[in-house]
Formats: C-alpha cells, sequence, structure tokens
C-alpha cells in the first residue's frame, strides 16, 4: 500500500513514516499541500494522511481540491490535527476525510 504522508512537523513526520514502514507500508512524504496535489496527480496513492494546518493552505482545503482530481473522488483520507475544536471534526469529515 502507497501512502502519502502530508504534514510540515518533521519530528510528527519521521515518526509515522518510520512506523508506517515498519509495518510494510510504502510512504513518500511532503510539506506542502502544492507539492501534494502534483504528487497524487503524477503517482497515485492508496491512503493520504493530511495534516490540517500546513504552511501554504489548510487540509480541508487540500481535500477539496484533490476531491476535484481524477481518480481521487474515492480516495481515503486520513487527518491529523492538533486542533480540538468539534467544528474541525465536523468539517473533516463532511469533506470525506476520517
Amino acid at each position: 500500500m502507497k501512502i502519502l504522508l502530508v504534514e510540515d512537523e518533521q519530528a510528527i513526520a519521521d515518526t509515522l513514516i518510520y512506523a508506517l514502514g515498519r509495518d510494510g507500508f510504502a510512504v513518500q512524504h511532503c510539506t506542502l499541500g502544492a507539492q501534494a496535489l502534483a504528487l497524487q496527480a503524477a503517482t497515485g496513492f492508496d491512503l493520504i494522511v493530511l495534516d490540517v494546518g500546513l504552511p501554504d493552505t489548510t487540509g480541508f482545503e487540500l481535500l477539496k481540491q484533490l476531491r476535484r482530481e481524477p481518480g481521487a473522488q474515492d480516495l481515503p483520507v486520513l487527518f491529523l490535527s492538533a486542533r480540538a475544536e468539534e467544528i474541525d471534526r465536523v468539517l473533516g469529515l463532511e469533506l470525506g476525510g476520517g
């Protein structure tokens, strides 16, 4: 399974890359939403793990853009966030993330 990790905090990314790699997943990492869009278009992934707070966009906006791409309408997405507000969870779920 190929996973795209979109996370701008390197320590968090390193931990996830290590843990997922140990479980046999192939993980590609990027820190910007624009990079994620390009990688998904060029490579295609089985799952995206997406940080809500990115330097160039929000994870919510990025997911909206991803959903407009051919073949990405049903792509599974898990959100990472330190946000604890209920509205953030609701918005992420309404956009199709988990």
